[in-house]
């Protein structure tokens, strides 16, 4: 179990999060009905909901209601919601926000590697649909359980989902293949710009993905550009991934965004890099609506 603690105050080595803008806005693009936002957060506070004692970041308040109010206004009619590294392997607000909305969220839980089975059914219940993995921030579980989660993941049709460096991928690339399970990478590898589409770990990733092995997420532009605001660098890792299978590319908001200490832009914003990065609307429903679909088990929407 990870240590947590009562005590919300920043630290040096955990710094105060800037809150998302309070107003997001809607893309510049028609988005479909069917769109799924598969990577937000919601986040608690102490005493209700302790903090992990090795967070790399403390953050602000995100609540159910604020997280609701942002898939309204991007237009999203679904949501996935990913365990926050700061709450460790305590999932309770992520799963109370998923019963309260069991027609329109799905969750990433993160568990320790001896969970009992019982908890895992229960979060299956919830509508968790996967286990994530993080080796970048305080406070989640490592890689190293993959070869122990992916069995019980794949008795209940779920993934494994990886918050990792792409430039890591080859010394575990065995492993991955071996899973009985397919893997989903956050922020199109979390690897900065400047590596290039070269690197030897992202040119694993893309292997990954024409193989039918990793799903990749076009999300946390901010996390790897190097120009900054409006992230344009970023199109070249997210042309690649496209062009490597466009059927296993999702999108997500990534809110909200955490580990900044400012906020440069509107959530909306990053919507409208899909819009850049994917100018052809029927390429743009794949990755919308028909992809997160079938990885995470939404209806089509009425």
């Amino acid at each position: 179990m990870i240590p947590m603690t009562s005590d919300p105050s920043p630290t040096e080595a955990a710094p105060l999060c800037a809150a998302p803008h309070p107003e997001p806005r809607a893309a510049t693009f028609d988005v479909p009905p069917g769109a799924v936002d598969t990577h937000a957060h919601v986040i608690g506070l102490p005493p209700d909901y302790p903090l992990a004692q090795n967070r790399s970041y403390t953050p602000v308040e995100a609540t159910p209601g604020m997280y609701l109010g942002m898939l309204d206004a991007l237009g999203m009619t679904y949501g996935v919601l990913i365990q926050v590294s700061v709450h460790g392997t305590d999932n309770r607000r992520m799963v109370e926000t998923l019963r309260a909305n069991p027609d329109r969220l799905r969750g990433i839980a993160v568990v320790d590697p001896d969970v009992p089975d019982a908890e895992l059914d229960e979060l299956a219940v919830a509508g968790v649909r996967g286990l994530r993995l993080n080796v970048l921030f305080g406070g989640g579980v490592g890689l190293d359980a993959m070869t122990r989660l992916g069995p019980r993941c794949a008795e209940r049709g779920w993934h494994l989902q990886l918050l990792m460096d792409a430039r890591t991928l080859p010394e575990m690339e065995n492993t991955i293949r071996a899973l009985p399970v397919p893997v989903v990478v956050d922020h199109m590898g979390h690897m900065p710009v400047s590596a290039g589409v070269g690197d030897p770990g992202f040119q694993s990733l893309l292997g990954l993905m024409r193989d039918g092995r990793a799903w990749v997420k076009l999300s946390g532009a901010f996390r790897v550009s190097d120009a900054g605001p409006p992230y344009a660098d970023t199109a070249s890792l997210a042309t690649a991934l496209i062009e490597a299978n466009a059927d296993q590319c999702v999108w997500g908001s990534d809110w909200p965004h955490v580990g900044l200490s400012d906020m440069p832009f509107n959530t909306g914003d990053l919507l409208d890099l899909l819009g850049h990065w994917v100018p052809d609307a029927d390429l743009r429903h794949r990755v919308l609506v028909d992809n997160p679909g079938r990885l995470y088990g939404f209806p089509p929407a009425a």
